[in-house]
């Protein structure tokens, strides 16, 4: 995931009983189903849901901050100060340093929504540093503000929602990430970006070669000019490749410099190496999967993991439930990283539980569906992990995967069951689509 996106989520947990009694400004409000609540780090700690989570400012924030502020961030920052639910100044600066003469060092001290973007990191650290407490607005969320509503959306117009929403209490903030995770997520965009590049450098000299009616052969991407300087091409498809060629040869020590930072930086974070005891699982994955998380203990369970990144089922309960493909919400670059891993522990040739469970869903659902449920399930194992403390236990996962199947097995027993005596009086079934059905639940209790 690049800096710009914030790491917003999806799953909302429920109103905490212990704050019910609060005063009426600090009490939770609940928008749909999103949880308002304290925004103290051990707030934040306890009850993390999966992108993000609306909370409301408190009474005593209030009376120590009395001035209400809504930034718009942009190539200008569009500024909006509330006071008795009316506008008392506004104005539009250029970059963080245009903010001084209106949050510097020597002003009173203030509470300044923003949505995350690019620079919202810059800008939430400049403020601290003011006195001021910066709050981050969950991007996903904002059109529950009431930004962009009846087609009316610039800069001036947003700042002054973010200023109002902020006035009652009703912001849907993202996460902040902690200094030296920002760093791990930096230097994991720099690869990304090399890494990206290299690859699109060497598909176009493999299309070059095929253009003249060659293939070169399969090789990783920093072994490719080597490969292409063996083969047989004629010297128009050379000159022609060579500015590329040039290009790629340089990528790959740019790419072993920017690893060697990565390891430095993981030298000194022990859970990347808890994590990396996983099967497939090596020091990006793990990397990128802590840049993202930034602190186990801000999710309940494992579900709300799986659901910030974008691996659970869509869901339209609008009458009856219906589930579609997964959201795909949260950090791209983590999912892709998670969905490749899966690939590669369906492809393992050691005998391990990680990949026995995934081929019995393939078998019911077919290799994409079982990619994803993997991929999900690494989610579940390595926010596990990182909370316990612990490495990679596959005997614990044995058990685990045998105790799941096993239930999965007594339902469809059940099931069966019930199928069977559902049949009419004269002994015929009541449809033919329950008779498929029927037959394709007997097929897997014969299977399992």
């Amino acid at each position: 995931m690049s800096p710009a996106e914030a790491d917003p989520s999806t799953e909302r947990p429920e109103v905490a009983s212990s704050n019910r009694e609060a005063s009426p400004v600090a009490r939770h409000v609940i928008l749909g189903r999103v949880k308002v609540a304290d925004p103290s780090p051990e707030a934040q700690a306890l009850g993390t849901p999966t992108r993000s989570e609306a909370r409301q400012t408190g009474a005593e924030e209030r009376s120590a901050m009395d001035r209400v502020v809504g930034l718009d961030l942009g190539e200008k920052i569009s500024y909006c100060e509330i006071k008795d639910e009316q506008v008392i100044e506004r104005a539009t600066v250029v970059g963080i340093a245009g903010l001084a003469r209106l949050l510097g060092p020597n002003t009173p001290p203030a509470m300044v929504a923003f949505e995350a973007c690019r620079e919202s990191w810059a800008v939430h650290d400049q403020l601290l540093v003011w006195g001021h407490k910066p709050l981050m607005i969950d991007t996903t969320r904002v059109r529950q503000l009431g930004i962009g509503q009846h087609k009316r959306k610039n800069d001036r117009i947003d700042a002054e929602t973010i200023a109002r929403s902020l006035a009652v209490g009703r912001l849907p903030l993202a996460h902040v990430l902690s200094p030296h995770r920002r760093q791990l997520r930096l230097q994991l965009s720099v690869r990304r970006a090399l890494v990206e590049t290299r690859a699109q450098y060497s598909a176009t000299i493999r299309g070059l070669a095929r253009a003249q009616g060659k293939r070169l052969p399969a090789c990783n991407p920093e072994n490719l000019p080597q490969k292409l300087s063996e083969a047989q091409l004629d010297d128009e498809t050379r000159l022609l490749a060579e500015p590329i060629v040039t290009m790629l040869k340089e990528l790959t020590p740019q790419i072993k410099l920017v690893e060697a930072k990565l390891e430095q930086l993981c030298a000194g974070e022990p859970v990347v190496q808890r994590l990396s005891t996983v099967p497939v699982v090596a020091l990006i994955v793990a990397a990128a999967f802590v840049s993202v998380i930034d602190e186990a203990k801000r999710f309940r369970d494992a579900h709300q993991v799986e659901a910030y990144l974008g691996l659970v089922p869509s869901e339209n309960t609008s009458g009856k439930r219906k589930l579609g493909a997964i959201t795909k919400q949260g950090n791209s670059y983590v999912r892709a990283l998670l969905i490749q891993s899966a690939h590669c522990i369906l492809r393992l040739r050691a005998d391990d539980p990680l990949k026995r469970w995934p081929e019995n869903v393939e078998q019911r659902r077919g290799k994409k569906i079982a990619v994803v449920a993997v991929a999900r399930r690494l989610v579940g194992i390595l926010w596990a992990i990182w909370r316990d403390g612990t490495t990679y236990n596959i005997t614990k996962l044995g058990n685990a995967s045998a105790h799941g199947l096993s239930s999965h097995a007594d339902a469809l027993k059940v099931e069966a069951a019930r199928m069977r005596d559902d049949v009419s009086p004269t002994g015929n079934r009541r449809s033919a689509p329950r008779a498929a059905t029927r037959a394709k639940i007997s097929r897997e209790v014969a299977m399992t």
